[in-house]
């Protein structure tokens, strides 16, 4: 009776569309059954937290995602907010409830193997400018994690050869020193000396294109798109991957969580923890594979 009088509720006094009141209306069935199965003495004026609590967590051991529980929930409160107003129960007991968090998605990376060979293999690359321009910049996201932002907004005067350092401008114009290898200031002199000597430049800018001004973003990100397209069939290729996969190597290889914040410029340690998530994937997928009672 209960539910039949909110069915009326959405239909006449909100008009709400058919679909909505049928999901309504499945998932306050859903709900019922569940407490029924508890205690067939159950009814909606007598349930409490506990057993919506109950029935959060069994959408969750049948699979259900954060997101398809929270909205479960979501139809459950609007019926007894109804059913309070209208004195129709005594108290709400999904208002106090919490649902399930949705799960951040894993940041994507590209494996190590899968860089060594984009980096290592020559056959992979022309002898263009372009091309040169293009393995310079995969190098740079690769060995410094820089932001995308931060990549195309450096100048010469960025890049300490000396020092093996470049100097970074980041989110809120904040600025970080991060350290590179010998591998990226050969690949970066080489670079340079390809770019003055083909392109006539007209900007202060460390990667040009043919026509001698600051490269775009959208560029950038169609020669990364482009390169990775030759080592890995992942549907996302971008320069944010190549950040994740700079930080997913270093933690790999031993780097303390707190250093590849300070290298990334994250505010929050928790925002770097997140890679620690993904490690720890890889750790688990190793396992399944090679213990025996996996």
């Amino acid at each position: 009776m209960l539910v039949n009088q909110f069915v009326d509720y959405m239909r006449y006094e909100r008009n709400m569309s058919p679909r909505t009141i049928q999901s309504y209306s499945e998932d306050l069935a859903d709900f019922e059954s569940f407490f029924k199965n508890l205690d067939d003495q159950l009814s909606w004026e007598t349930i409490d937290q506990d057993i919506v609590r109950e029935w959060v967590e069994s959408m969750m051991d049948r699979g259900n995602t954060a997101t398809s529980v929270n909205r479960r929930l979501s139809s459950l409160r609007s019926f007894y907010r109804f059913a309070l107003k209208r004195e129709l129960v005594e108290v709400n007991p999904a208002r106090l409830v919490k649902g399930p968090k949705k799960a951040k998605p894993l940041p994507q990376f590209v494996k190590e193997a899968d860089m060594n060979r984009l980096i290592d293999d020559e056959r992979l690359w022309g002898e263009g400018y372009e091309d040169a321009l293009a393995r310079t910049i995969i190098i740079m996201f690769y060995e410094t994690g820089l932001r995308l932002s931060e990549l195309v907004g450096l100048d010469d005067t960025d890049v300490d050869f000396v020092n093996r350092t470049v100097k970074v401008t980041g989110k809120r114009n904040k600025q970080r020193i991060v350290p590179f290898g010998e591998e990226l200031a050969t690949e970066l002199s080489q670079y340079v000396e390809k770019r003055d000597s083909q392109v006539v430049r007209t900007t202060t800018g460390m990667f040009l294109d043919k026509k001698g001004k600051r490269i775009s973003h959208a560029k950038v990100a169609n020669l990364v798109r482009e390169s990775l397209s030759k080592v890995t069939t992942m549907k996302k290729r971008s320069p944010h991957v190549l950040r994740h996969s700079y930080a997913t190597a270093m933690l790999n290889n031993g780097a303390g969580l707190e250093s590849v914040k300070k290298l990334l410029g994250h505010q929050s340690l928790s925002t770097t923890e997140i890679y620690t998530h993904t490690t720890f994937e890889q750790l688990k997928r190793v396992y399944k594979q090679a213990h025996p009672r996996a």
